[in-house]
């Protein structure tokens, strides 16, 4: 089987990807039906982050990459959900059951896997493990983590390029270091586009539990106040809750700008597209398939693999028409596209 020396490059527009209906998953209770560890014919398998799948976000580009592994080596598949205020406890029992039922690889799509995914890894040494945005020191386990800053300063040159009023918002779903790299890359390509636009941010909840990723009323309150602030861009970086800032912005007419799926094409959005400005697109589908196939090649990724703009692992989507018609918008997103790859632009990351 052919080894993977690096990542394969690959298409950053995880949200054109079909979301074809999900393979069942198992639950505790079949543990062991499969036989053997590291001897099932069993594939991929990914658990859930806050919000579940239809978030039109995060966790559906990870099912995305499912999808496409599934499609590709004809294999069994599961997508398993959270559960309301589960602790590490849980994700633990989550990830044993996927493990004893013989899938490989098995994903966490979150950080909040981390702990879990730590134990579980000892204890399944020839199964691949996977977490998206977080990195977890073992022999078994692709830390999957992405450059969001660079995405996120390419989304703050659009918004710099496309306010009248000079203002505009960024709406983080929970004040963590991980969200932390959004408001940074955003404030950063605004203020370095055009030093006259303010920002105004607000983060959602200081803790995940508290529904910062799972509340779109959270999310249009929020962007609600900023809009009434003089915002006319507001982007977000705040899962399911993304969506009521989406909403937000479209009913009163100004744009919004979606986060890590193309968010302009998404089924359920559909009614607020017009005002969908651009993503900042984060290839997690892209991530999750390429561990799969990795697997599937008998060799699997392992450690650290950062997915940047040099590889296409993040970047902007420009699906609405809008886009291209505002005057300098794209001139200004390539240019400072190519400056980050080049190293001329260096992205904060606080």
């Amino acid at each position: 089987m052919r080894r993977i020396s690096k990542l394969t490059r690959v298409a950053v527009g995880v949200a054109s990807l079909a979301l074809a209906a999900t393979a069942c998953g198992g639950t505790s209770d079949e543990a062991g039906s499969a036989g053997s560890e590291g001897e099932s014919e069993k594939g991929l398998a990914i658990a859930y982050d806050i919000g579940g799948k239809g978030d039109q976000s995060f966790n559906d580009a990870a099912f995305s990459g499912l999808d496409k592994a599934k499609k590709e080596f004809k294999y069994e598949t599961a997508d398993i959900e959270p559960t309301e205020g589960e602790t590490d406890a849980d994700k633990t029992q989550r990830l044993t059951s996927l493990a004893k039922q013989g899938y490989n690889p098995i994903v966490g799509v979150g950080f909040a896997y981390g702990p879990a995914m730590t134990e579980v890894a000892k204890k399944y040494p020839k199964i691949s493990f996977g977490i998206v945005d977080s990195v977890i020191e073992a022999d078994n386990v692709a830390s999957l983590v992405f450059a969001e800053n660079e995405a996120s300063y390419l989304a703050g040159v659009a918004a710099a390029k496309a306010t009248k009023t000079n203002t505009v918002g960024f709406v983080g779903g929970v004040d963590i270091p991980l969200i932390h790299k959004f408001e940074a890359g955003y404030k950063q390509g605004v203020t370095d586009t055009n030093p006259k636009v303010k920002v105004l941010s607000q983060y959602l909840t200081q803790t995940a539990e508290e529904g910062g990723f799972a509340s779109p009323d959270k999310g249009k309150a929020a962007a609600e106040s900023q809009l009434e602030n003089n915002a006319d861009v507001v982007y977000q970086a705040a899962g399911l809750s993304g969506q009521g800032v989406i909403e937000a912005a479209a009913t009163q007419k100004k744009w919004a700008i979606g986060v890590d799926s193309d968010q302009y094409e998404q089924e359920a959005l559909a009614k607020f597209k017009d005002y969908i400005l651009t993503s900042a697109l984060k290839d997690v589908g892209g991530a999750v398939y390429a561990l799969a196939k990795s697997v599937e090649d008998g060799k699997p990724l392992t450690g650290v693999q950062t997915f940047d703009l040099k590889v296409d692992g993040v970047g902007l989507a420009e699906t609405n028409p809008e886009y291209a018609k505002i005057a300098g918008l794209k001139d200004a997103v390539d240019k400072a596209k190519a400056g980050i790859i080049d190293g001329s632009i260096k992205v904060k990351t606080e």
